[in-house]
């Protein structure tokens, strides 16, 4: 394994919140870092603030849904760094709405970007770390993968989906191919996702759960503390929830 300050991450969903903390956190460390996100001004502002720290990153820009945007990105990769370490899965969508509301919109952009997006991204990093027999895939989970409440069943179940294949995941290339596998899954986390839902009830509940926040650079402490490991070492999850939430 290639220690941190050796190693080339690419990260998703990297223009705010958990991914730009860890973008910013594991450039510190001395990684490379490639920053993936759909076309977004504050991608610019990530990649400025880590030059300006002394660090190295590229941009990106992909969607994640699509496997072959996924692909070329790990040829971008190689392209400007020569190799790929990490890849920090976390590009996400998290919409609350009843069931009642049979959001359908909102369940399928869930299931394209939290379950098909995760995929497309370990489909293309994952053969060059077996051909290389090492690297690290780390998964951005969640509480709502391990609990259920109301409101985000289709959220939850994305999240139980993201659990399931980062086991399997470890199962199979971690345990038997010297690539480390990891998970992490946080609590409600203040990304500013609650501006994001258009349901009215889910607004509401929305809010209501980003009152107990807390922020993604306590994230991005558990991303460096799972990558920055000795060779012998596989971080397999990290729970982190707020100080008074029940999970």
């Amino acid at each position: 394994m290639k220690k941190i300050n050796e190693s080339v991450t690419i990260i998703t969903g990297a223009s705010s919140g958990i991914g730009a903390a860890t973008a910013l956190k594991l450039a510190k460390a001395g990684s490379c870092i490639i920053l993936v996100s759909r076309a977004d001004d504050k991608i610019e502002k990530v990649k400025r603030q880590i030059e300006e720290e002394g660090g190295k990153a590229e941009i990106f820009v992909a969607d994640v849904t699509d496997i072959g945007q996924m692909k070329a990105m790990v040829d971008f990769t190689i392209d400007k760094f020569g190799r790929v370490d990490n890849l920090v899965n976390n590009a996400g969508l998290m919409l609350f709405s009843q069931w009642k509301d049979v959001a359908i919109d909102e369940w399928n952009s869930m299931i394209d970007t939290n379950i098909k997006g995760y995929l497309n991204a370990i489909a293309a990093v994952l053969p060059k770390l077996l051909e290389q027999r090492s690297g690290h895939v780390l998964n951005m989970g969640s509480v709502a993968g391990i609990n259920i409440d109301v409101g985000a069943g289709i959220y939850h179940g994305t999240k139980f989906f993201v659990r399931a294949i980062t086991e399997s995941l470890r199962k199979e290339v971690s345990v038997h191919k010297g690539i480390k596998i990891s998970l992490i899954s946080p609590g409600v986390i203040n990304t500013g996702w609650a501006d994001k839902v258009t349901n009215k009830e889910g607004a509401e509940i929305a809010a209501e759960l980003n009152k107990q926040a807390i922020e993604p650079d306590d994230i991005a402490n558990a991303v460096l503390f799972a990558f920055d490991q000795p060779d012998n070492v596989n971080v397999n999850d990290i729970v982190i929830s707020p100080t008074l939430q029940d999970w």
